[in-house]
């Protein structure tokens, strides 16, 4: 074989190596699906290992990652909470019927489950441990960070915001090096915009209690998150959120079927 012969050879064989490690890529990017819950999941990977990110539905989501399971804002609405594994950590955003649910932190409580909350949210879950916006906390390996969420636009009446300010909490929860935001319910506040170094981001899109998806790519364009998911979106029109988003490189939306 001559030399341009094996030049050509091992260009093709690395153009083929290449394709099926970007089709593996792509592969990895789909959602699969839990054969217990029946639930959509995608894995990621980080320093604690790989992150297994379940979409219950609405503004509920668990993650596992390293042997813990953390629910977030639990609904037995949206998930038979029998089947699903207990928790070493819940979060609860706010008070709202929609995000605290007694008989779904019931069901996923065990003695030693650590349940952070919001002060309205301690007035109806006994046990937990209040965060205050702009707190930070280690909780069992992992540390939590307590982002304000609340409306600067949309009103449930003229001076009374579906979220006041200093009410409600997002999170950023850092799983080994990886930080994955949950907004909660909230806009895009100054203090979201201001965030650093966030690998996964999940914003809500469901009016008119959080943000249009102008709003959405506004806050994403500020803090650019590696990876964002527009959740607890609705009837919002994802495909918009998709076009507003197409020339940010830096942030790869993920669209998943869960609302």
């Amino acid at each position: 074989m001559n030399a341009a012969r094996v030049v050509l050879v091992f260009a093709a064989i690395t153009c083929a190596v290449a394709c099926a490690a970007e089709d593996g890529t792509k592969a990895g990017r789909a959602e699969q699906v839990d054969a217990t819950t029946g639930l959509g999941q995608d894995v990621i990977k980080t320093a604690m290992g790989d992150l297994t990110i379940t979409f219950v539905g609405h503004g509920t989501l668990m993650f596992s990652c390293g042997g813990k399971v953390v629910h977030v804002d639990p609904w037995t609405r949206l998930a038979d909470y029998s089947k699903m594994p207990k928790a070493d950590v819940i979060l609860l955003t706010h008070e709202h019927g929609d995000h605290l649910d007694p008989a779904a932190i019931a069901a996923v409580r065990k003695a030693d489950t650590q349940i952070i909350l919001t002060q309205a949210c301690a007035e109806k879950v006994q046990g937990g441990v209040v965060m205050k916006n702009g707190e930070k906390r280690r909780v069992l390996d992992l540390t939590v960070e307590a982002v304000p969420a609340y409306n600067i636009v949309h009103m449930r009446s003229p001076g009374q915001p579906y979220h006041p300010k200093g009410s409600g909490n997002g999170y950023v929860i850092t799983f080994g090096k990886t930080r994955v935001y949950v907004a909660g319910d909230t806009e895009n506040t100054p203090e979201m915009k201001a965030l650093k170094g966030i690998d996964v981001a999940f914003l809500p899109m469901n009016l008119p209690y959080t943000m249009t998806p102008e709003m959405v790519a506004d806050a994403a364009r500020a803090f650019k998150p590696r990876i964002l998911y527009p959740y607890h979106f609705g009837e919002s029109d994802t495909g918009k959120l998709v076009e507003l988003m197409k020339d940010v490189k830096e942030v790869e939306v993920r669209i998943r079927a869960k609302k």
